[in-house]
């Protein structure tokens, strides 16, 4: 199997961090699951000019060094390379977060999977001059067999795979979102992703 993971809050806790970085920068409380919006701007309430200071702190390196694992994704993905599949992290974060982004990855145990920087939500408009290693021409060559994402916003992405099933990893910002078929399967944990791939 080919199989895409987003990296932001499904390998690891980054809306966790951010609530805490909207307290520390700004004096604005938005806790974890009060979070309802993707947009983060839109959650924490920011401007146009906090939400740039906003993000770009959030992916200076030592800030992205710092973010938590979400509990069993380095566990889960290694079995399942182990197992012969292929495993790819497609995650929007700039091409200039890519190797703090690979030494995470490294750092958590998981140096056997790809890493991919797209230009999924426009982001070198608040990060400038960003640019990616991975544009949407040839995203959309690659095919996977399963995708695990957290954003509503992503799901546009897997228009070109029909087949595809996609595991949205259970959050506050996706428990109102519709699905767009039957191939959507929400899954609270990689406990639950776990026993989906592991059939």
């Amino acid at each position: 199997m080919k199989i895409y993971v987003d990296y932001d809050d499904c390998l690891c806790e980054t809306a966790r961090s951010f609530s805490k970085l909207a307290l520390e920068m700004f004096n604005i409380d938005v806790p974890y699951e009060k979070i309802r919006y993707f947009e983060l701007d839109k959650s924490f309430n920011l401007n146009e000019e906090q939400f740039e200071q906003f993000m770009i702190r959030g992916h200076q390196p030592e800030v992205l060094l710092s973010y938590e694992e979400t509990p069993g994704a380095s566990r889960v993905i290694n079995e399942l390379i182990a197992m012969g599949h292929e495993v790819s992290i497609i995650t929007g974060r700039p091409f200039s977060a890519y190797e703090p982004s690979r030494q995470w990855l490294d750092n958590h145990g998981l140096k056997d999977v790809r890493l991919y920087c797209l230009n999924k939500y426009g982001r070198d408009s608040f990060i400038r001059n960003s640019d990616f290693n991975l544009e949407l021409d040839d995203y959309y060559r690659m095919k996977f067999d399963f995708a695990i994402e957290d954003s509503p916003k992503a799901f546009k992405f897997f228009d070109h795979l029909p087949d595809l099933r996609v595991l949205v990893f259970d959050r506050p910002w996706n428990r109102e979102c519709e699905f767009p078929n039957e191939n959507y399967t929400r899954c609270s944990g990689w406990d639950t992703i776990e026993r989906t791939l592991m059939i």
